[in-house]
């Protein structure tokens, strides 16, 4: 099964995080994406170009992408020929995210196109060129997914997971009062342990 293994981080990681995945990957070059540009038009350039060059050098290439990470990732890759995915804490509606956000700061549609930005209270910052970009570009994901999904996100809701399982070919594995960072040691060893279980399936199949 020797292939590739592409990390793509979310908000505040790096492709260092990539570095963990490396012995639960022993039959695959794990490659890590470094990236500060959170804007769907940047990063898709930039993730569809490092796709193609690891694609030159391996035939089957999985896709492990966390948080924001997942949204980028189909943006991005809809139309490579992506093995199989594996997504940690995934954004999976990006437009109805940034609605419940205007929702949550009081923002009318009509009043983030006349601003264009509005700096919200915690710390986010609201874009109508985001909003339009993300509606402009619809995501059609037809790619082969594994989803690990804390019970407690609070990013992604119940029924947008849920949704997104019916209507994609996508399997669910949802960690009791997991939160959307995977960050403590309990966690950790639950998504190493997801990992390596859907990696092991991939090497009988």
């Amino acid at each position: 099964m020797h292939g590739a293994l592409l990390y793509i981080h979310g908000k505040g990681g790096s492709s260092h995080e990539a570095e963990q995945y490396k012995p639960l990957c022993i039959d695959c070059d794990v490659y890590g994406l470094d990236f500060d540009d959170f804007t769907p038009w940047g990063t898709r350039e930039f993730i569809l170009n490092e796709f193609k060059k690891i694609h030159s050098r391996h035939e089957k290439i999985f896709v492990l992408a966390n948080s924001i990470g997942a949204y980028f990732s189909m943006l991005a890759l809809q139309h490579c020929n992506v093995e199989r995915a594996f997504f940690v804490s995934p954004i999976l509606d990006m437009g109805r995210l940034i609605l419940g956000m205007m929702k949550l700061s009081g923002v009318t549609e009509h009043e983030l196109s006349e601003r264009v930005e509005i700096k919200t209270d915690y710390g986010e910052t609201l874009s109508w060129k985001y909003l339009c970009y993300v509606r402009d570009n619809p995501v059609k994901w037809n790619v082969p997914t594994e989803i690990l999904y804390g019970e407690n996100d609070n990013l992604t809701s119940h029924e947008t997971v849920k949704n997104f399982v019916r209507t994609h070919n996508a399997k669910l594995t949802v960690m009791k009062d997991g939160e959307h960072w995977f960050h403590t040691p309990e966690q950790m060893k639950f998504l190493y342990e997801w990992f390596k279980s859907k990696m092991k399936a991939e090497r009988k199949e």
